[in-house]
């Protein structure tokens, strides 16, 4: 048995992991973050994601007060008044450390607030995984210099599978052949997307049916340790996603991009027998977590006619006009829509009845009185009436889970009373509380990990004070 004592031990390399590492170490720390991946590169989500910081969609850059509201109209009242300030107050913050500290830049990536800042060279744009050497992948480089140049230690191959207490506190962790005595411990380790098991208590019937839109390194270690030393978890539903082609499941090029959420929130979304199932005007991450409840995640579609097509189907670069076909994507095309249920597997009969009481409804200001309601506020919804028509077989991709353990607004980890519990923290897309929600609100995952790893660094290091 390996025996190492250090000051701060960090479960897992990611962003929110080193953010956190870096931070301590930048105050003197002694810093130990143990990666279970011996890779080099070793593959976490925010390594292979594109570098777009954002808010509930809002620029960081914009007045705190617009970005709480934002978050608030997204995620209503999932988070408390503190946890959701915290990124409101303090994205663009991390981002200007992020960017002093990793050396990186920032650049815009598209007109939408969202693309104000965007990790520079920037992947933004780039259908298939080119990741290396862009985007995160740049600036998780840059935070392994700054946590090495502060005297931190990063250890890769370091799988840990426990957490030590004593006397109500976290005093350590373990793993195969070691232990780590540590004053803090923060579980860095993401979501538990990659895990069968969990998604099957919660996400979906059969999770073998949804496209791993991540990493795939996900599995949910950290939150079952916090879980058996008795943290509170937020809960197991919900995750952040696209609506991705369904020949997505056995063709790899066709995750992360392009996905169809344009074309899904403009037009109808049906299952085999040709009915509606959910409101398709909450978007794609909403109709992507519905998808995943069906009995076969794998048996949607999406139904619209050539204004759809080619309008919101061809609305941006990861939408499926032209970019899925080119991918070797499946799109049904049909004059009828008789015909192209039978082509697309779709009951007729149910289709025959589907597409006609959605354009009434559309016609007559009815979307609210249909099962279920179709609302308008954020996206327009767009008749199918005029040929050719057009099925696109779809089903749910999976990024990260957003459910998790429980902290406060300096990512601490709260018991089942509400209580911190002294030395654990929890940081990134393996905690809970910030986003899902009746209408699966996305806060963002980079800002997220930024935004609680750096808080949990600067509690560690007392210079921020509850």
């Amino acid at each position: 048995m390996t025996c190492y004592a250090t000051d701060v031990a960090l479960v897992g390399g990611g962003l929110a992991g080193l953010a956190a590492g870096v931070r301590a170490a930048m105050a003197g720390r002694k810093v130990l973050v143990l990666e279970a991946s011996g890779e080099e590169r070793y593959p976490c989500n925010s390594r292979i994601a594109t570098g777009v910081f954002h808010v509930a969609f809002e620029s960081p850059a914009a007045a705190p007060a617009a970005i709480e509201a934002r978050m608030r109209a997204a995620i209503g009242d999932v988070a408390d008044t503190a946890l959701a300030r915290a990124p409101a107050r303090d994205a663009l913050r991390a981002i200007r450390w992020l960017g002093e500290t990793a050396g990186v830049a920032f650049v815009r990536g598209d007109v939408a607030p969202a693309y104000a800042f965007v990790v520079a060279p920037s992947a933004v744009g780039k259908l298939d995984r080119r990741w290396e050497g862009r985007g995160a992948d740049v600036l998780l480089q840059g935070l392994e210099r700054a946590l090495i140049r502060h005297g931190g230690e990063l250890r890769r191959g370091h799988r840990v599978s426990r957490l030590m207490t004593s006397g109500g506190r976290c005093v350590g962790l373990a793993g195969d052949g070691f232990e780590v005595d540590a004053a803090a411990v923060v579980i860095a380790d993401g979501g538990f997307q990659a895990n069968p098991e969990l998604l099957r208590r919660a996400i979906s019937p059969a999770p073998e049916r949804l496209v791993q839109r991540n990493a795939r390194t996900g599995r949910g270690e950290g939150l079952r340790m916090a879980e058996e030393v008795g943290a509170a978890i937020t809960g197991f539903r919900d995750f952040y996603g696209h609506v991705l082609s369904r020949d997505a499941l056995a063709n790899d090029a066709l995750w992360p991009y392009p996905w169809t959420d344009e074309l899904a929130r403009a037009a109808i979304v049906v299952g085999a027998d040709g009915r509606r199932f959910v409101d398709e005007g909450l978007g794609g991450v909403f109709i992507a977590n519905r998808i995943a409840t069906l009995a076969d995640p794998a048996s949607a579609t999406i139904v619209c006619d050539r204004a759809g097509w080619e309008g919101p189907g061809a609305e941006r670069y990861t939408a499926p006009n032209p970019a899925l076909v080119e991918a070797g994507g499946t799109v049904h095309r049909a004059d009828t829509l008789e015909a192209l249920a039978a082509i697309a597997g779709i009951d007729p009969d149910g289709l025959a009845r589907t597409v006609p009481a959605y354009n009434a409804a559309l016609e007559g200001r009815g979307l609210d009185r249909l099962d279920p309601p179709r609302t308008t506020a954020v996206f327009r919804a767009w008749r199918i009436a005029a040929p050719p028509f057009y099925a696109v077989p779809v089903c749910a991709g999976i990024t990260y889970t957003l459910n998790g353990i429980a902290i406060d607004e300096w990512s601490r980890v709260l018991d089942q009373r509400g209580s911190v519990m002294p030395g654990l923290y929890a940081v990134g897309s393996t905690t809970g509380g910030l986003e899902g929600g009746v209408r699966v609100g996305y806060v963002g995952g980079l800002c997220k990990a930024a935004v609680t790893g750096l808080r949990a660094g600067e509690h560690i290091v007392g210079a921020r004070d509850a």
